[in-house]
């Protein structure tokens, strides 16, 4: 009797935990998360991707740096991931919860230490070292580093793409952001007032480069994402843009 009434508590205690933890099918991938950057995310708002102030930019404090692997050398800026801390593996988990984060910095490996011992940005790897905040909605400040379920998910932005150009005359560069869908670009080309299409190529990150001598020119671009629409932009710059400026447009990305 006492042995089916024990494996009567422990039928319950299963069910418990399943329906604390959200469903997770085939389609989510395994790997681990730390976090970095302070209680506010202030550490975290300069990234490799090139975005700069991320409050500034729309993003917020829900982003991640990316390992080696993930990061793809900076093609997976702007992707958004959906995280939930795999409380089958861990009992430092917030049940039910989960978080969507952006892509906006690069986790730099350690070869000094094997990927098993240390080295948790290293290839293979799969890792997400997430802002303080992010953190927090799936697991607890003591935790330090848990093991994850994730997928990649579309990303939604309030209003259209924003280009910004830097540089100078004969190298001119642009920042594209608040990217909805898959949000991140696969190619991008330029077109001046007075010239054809011109192929750019990925600076780092979210900045493009492979403009020179378009100044005084309006300037079109074509996009592609890494979903695979396209989506052209004509003259989203004026002809009298300066350097620094940014220039938003009503135009979005679906996937």
């Amino acid at each position: 009797m006492a042995g089916r009434k024990g494996f009567f508590i422990l039928q319950v205690l299963a069910a418990v935990v399943c329906l604390a933890a959200p469903a997770v099918g085939a389609d989510w991938l395994q790997a681990t998360a730390t976090f970095y950057g302070g209680s506010e995310g202030s550490g975290t708002m300069v990234g490799a991707c090139g975005y700069g102030n991320l409050h500034d930019q729309g993003y917020g404090t829900n982003n991640a740096a990316l390992s080696t692997v993930l990061f793809n050398d900076g093609a997976s800026c702007g992707q958004c991931y959906t995280i939930i801390c795999d409380q089958r593996k861990s009992g430092m988990c917030r049940p039910g919860k989960t978080v969507t984060v952006t892509a906006t910095n690069f986790c730099p490996p350690n070869y000094n230490l094997s990927s098993n011992n240390g080295g948790l940005c290293n290839p293979p790897r799969a890792h997400f070292d997430l802002s303080q905040p992010a953190w927090l909605n799936i697991s607890t400040y003591q935790a330090g580093i848990v093991p994850i379920v994730y997928q990649r998910v579309n990303c939604r932005r309030s209003g259209g793409l924003r280009f910004t150009i830097t540089g100078f005359k004969d190298f001119q560069v642009v920042l594209v952001t608040n990217m909805a869908g898959s949000g991140s670009i696969k190619s991008m080309s330029a077109k001046g007032t007075n010239t054809g299409w011109i192929q750019m190529s990925r600076n780092r990150g979210a900045i493009w480069h492979g403009m020179s001598g378009l100044e005084k020119q309006a300037l079109s671009f074509s996009i592609t994402s890494t979903g695979g629409q396209n989506i052209v932009f004509p003259n989203v710059i004026p002809a009298d843009w300066q350097y620094g400026q940014t220039f938003s447009t009503r135009q979005q990305f679906d996937y």
